[in-house]
């Protein structure tokens, strides 16, 4: 598929700038005050067809051209391109992912990710808290913010040495040991920079990757779910505010 945009420009995709710095920064946030320009002279033409992006209003958006760099509305370009959007507004994270492929019957085996926010319920909050407040060194509550279209969160319980989150087709550890260090496998670096590591110690494969004090395990237990979606839930499981 040949994209095209017209004009000479750094297209870096963003959905917003947050920039380092001590200047012009609003009490409690990462957004800094800045000058920047809109350029109205670039056009855009995807698969030989003219395309104006607009936000969620209709309303008409323009790269902004920001020392010397131009950015482009994510959202706009990303849903032309027949790819899904999604901000974590807990980790911070703005993922994109591109047209599922056809599954062709295998349900483990599709290269689209297809996942969704997960949304706890205020009772659903308090028994994840509760569950990790049974470990002493351990209290900090964290948990999966996506999950698979097609999946839904069931319950939470500790037991062992983790708290485990079952849901219908995914199941998701958090331990403070690594249960992955006796097995052989295929370390990856996941898409925030996290070094992670498949394995199969029986007839199930499992991910496991080191998050700040803790590990955490995901596997799909009736095999529904494909590699692709386990690394991008991964990349989701973040303190629970």
């Amino acid at each position: 598929m040949k994209n095209r945009v017209k004009g000479t420009i750094l297209a870096t995709l963003v959905v917003g700038m947050t920039l380092s710095g001590t200047a012009g920064v609003y009490a409690g946030s990462n957004l800094q005050k800045i000058s920047a320009y809109l350029k109205h002279n670039i056009s855009f033409e995807i698969n030989g067809k003219t395309f104006v992006p607009t936000d969620g209003n209709g309303n008409k958006l323009a790269p902004i051209v920001y020392n010397d760099s131009t950015y482009l509305p994510v959202r706009a370009l990303s849903e032309a391109l027949k790819a899904s959007v999604n901000y974590n507004s807990h980790t911070g994270v703005i993922t994109i992912d591109t047209p599922s492929a056809p599954n062709n019957g295998n349900t483990g085996n599709h290269t689209g990710t297809d996942l969704v926010a997960v949304t706890y319920s205020s009772s659903q909050i308090q028994a994840i808290k509760s569950e990790f407040a049974k470990f002493d060194g351990f209290t900090t509550a964290y948990a999966p913010m996506q999950a698979a279209k097609n999946d839904s969160f069931q319950k939470v319980a500790a037991g062992g040495d983790s708290v485990t989150f079952a849901f219908n087709h995914m199941t998701v550890q958090i331990s403070p040991r690594d249960n992955s260090f006796e097995y052989d496998g295929k370390n990856i670096t996941l898409s925030n920079g996290v070094q992670a590591k498949w394995y199969t110690p029986s007839n199930t494969t499992m991910l496991t990757f080191k998050l700040d004090d803790r590990f955490v395990t995901l596997y799909s237990q009736d095999h529904s779910l494909s590699n692709a979606q386990l690394e991008k839930v991964a990349v989701s499981v973040a303190k629970l505010k």
